[in-house]
């Protein structure tokens, strides 16, 4: 099972709703919720064919009013749109906000995540036992019932990658004391900034999260990452972007930012997805290889709809998901 930690933004969501069946049911998104967001709006909208959405309220706080609960509206907003909501613990919820999460689970499928930064929530194992049986007991829910995501965050260079590797080691070795329903590693290394890289020329960002991953070589442990985004959290740019892909590869991601051609986006992302298509990175399968992936050769073809930047995301997260669940499972 795939883990992605995904925004609640159009791009994200489009790329979740093109899902072929197979994927969907090897992917459980992890949807940070902000205040600002409005999640069901885009889930009647672009419905995701996972039917199942795990949801981290982690950046909405308690209301003054006891009788409103945000995640019991949203498990009601969720199941009205037929889609199972798993809520998401985390170790700074407060015993208002973890019995809420019980209780959203009890509607739902029975079943949460708990997400746990040990760089931050926890620093020794004792502790760890601690918090997450608090936590278990402030939602009133059994280990068996919950997915432990060992949440590592930004993984921004290699000497962080050594470090975390080690870190998440330990925590592994503490989680396997609990039946946990399952244990995900997480880890995030894609820059929170772009803007600095060159135009024109596809440059390449190491995917040094999915490589410390790769090093546990641990038996049962699943796999999360941050998608095509920066667990680093930045504020929305005020100025037109650039056609941006995020393509990735087994031990990077290739980052296409365009100008060539002019004033036009359509003619620039045009260019890009032509340039994409003929280098050697391009999968064997093409345009078959994911929804993302067709759009990106249907682009390549004509200068026509050269989309937006929820639509260079959709496309590079689609291709992401394929390609994680392509190298978590091979075929053929």
């Amino acid at each position: 099972m795939y883990r992605p930690i995904l925004r609640p933004r159009r791009g994200e969501m489009a790329a979740l709703h093109h899902l072929d069946a197979a994927a969907a049911r090897r992917v459980t998104p992890i949807v940070e919720v902000s205040p600002a967001d409005r999640l069901p709006q885009l889930v009647r909208q672009l419905p995701p064919r996972t039917g199942v959405i795990a949801v981290d309220l982690g950046a909405v706080p308690d209301p003054p009013d006891p009788l409103v609960s945000p995640p019991l509206d949203l498990a009601e907003e969720l199941a009205a749109l037929g889609v199972a909501m798993v809520p998401v613990l985390r170790a700074y919820d407060s015993p208002r906000r973890l019995v809420e999460h019980g209780l959203a689970a009890r509607m739902h499928l029975m079943r949460a995540v708990l997400r746990l930064q040990p760089h931050v929530d926890v620093r020794n194992s004792a502790q760890a036992t601690a918090t997450t049986t608090r936590m278990l007991a402030g939602a009133g829910l059994e280990a068996e019932h919950v997915d432990l995501i060992i949440d590592l965050a930004e993984t921004a260079c290699a000497a962080h990658a050594d470090r975390f590797e080690e870190r998440a080691r330990h925590v592994l070795r503490w989680a396997r004391s609990t039946p946990w329903r399952s244990v995900t590693v997480a880890a995030g290394a894609m820059p929170p900034n772009l803007d600095d890289l060159p135009t024109d020329e596809p440059v390449t960002v190491g995917r040094l999260d999915a490589q410390v991953w790769a090093r546990l070589s641990e038996p049962g442990v699943g796999y999360a990452d941050y998608g095509v985004t920066s667990p680093v959290r930045r504020n929305g740019s005020s100025h037109r972007q650039l056609p941006t892909l995020r393509y990735t590869a087994d031990r990077n991601w290739w980052i296409y930012r365009w100008a060539r051609r002019g004033g036009r986006s359509d003619d620039r992302c045009h260019d890009l997805c032509r340039t994409l298509v003929d280098s050697p990175h391009w999968p064997a399968r093409g345009a078959r290889f994911s929804w993302g992936d067709a759009q990106i050769a249907e682009r390549s073809r004509s200068a026509r709809g050269g989309g937006s930047s929820a639509s260079w995301i959709a496309w590079s997260t689609s291709h992401h998901i394929a390609h994680v669940l392509a190298t978590l499972a091979p075929t053929g």
